[in-house]
């Protein structure tokens, strides 16, 4: 596992199927383009959802800036799509169930509900510009305001 992805560094690379019959999502693909690589615990949990209907609220923004916004989880495709469709998302949905593109940005880490311990994904963001290199990283994300703040940091690039 990589704890630290450092800033300027390429990103890790990665090719996921995406949600709604789409096929796959690579990083190569999306050269040229900034893309907001964003890992969430859990579909259709409150704070998971609370932050795709943030990007979603936001996309007309992130467009005209050039990004792209991938939400990466471990669930299923049809877990992703009923998702999807039930809340009105507009984020591209992508499922990592085997956990090798959470694995290699690090964010598959234990984390403690209650006094237990468990592995899970820590709710992470990262943006990738153009050329393919990290140029932010945000680690244990806390929803509120988040979106606003990778925003702001896409608009600088």
């Amino acid at each position: 596992m990589t704890d630290n992805i450092e800033i300027g560094a390429t990103a890790p690379a990665f090719s996921l199927p995406r949600d709604s019959g789409g096929d796959t999502v690579s990083l190569a693909d999306l050269k040229g383009k900034t893309v907001v690589l964003y890992f969430y615990p859990k579909a259709d949990t409150s704070g998971c959802t609370k932050q795709a209907i943030g990007f979603t609220e936001h996309a007309a923004a992130f467009d005209a800036a050039d990004a792209v916004i991938l939400g990466v989880s471990k669930d299923p495709l049809k877990k992703l799509d009923k998702f999807k469709d039930k809340h009105s998302l507009s984020v591209i949905f992508l499922s990592d169930e085997g956990g090798d593109t959470c694995e290699r940005y690090g964010v598959w880490a234990e984390k403690s509900m209650y006094g237990k311990k468990y592995m899970g994904i820590e709710r992470s963001t990262f943006i990738i510009d153009g050329a393919g290199a990290v140029r932010e990283a945000w680690r244990k994300v806390k929803v509120p305001g988040h979106v606003e703040q990778v925003l702001e940091a896409v608009k600088a690039l």
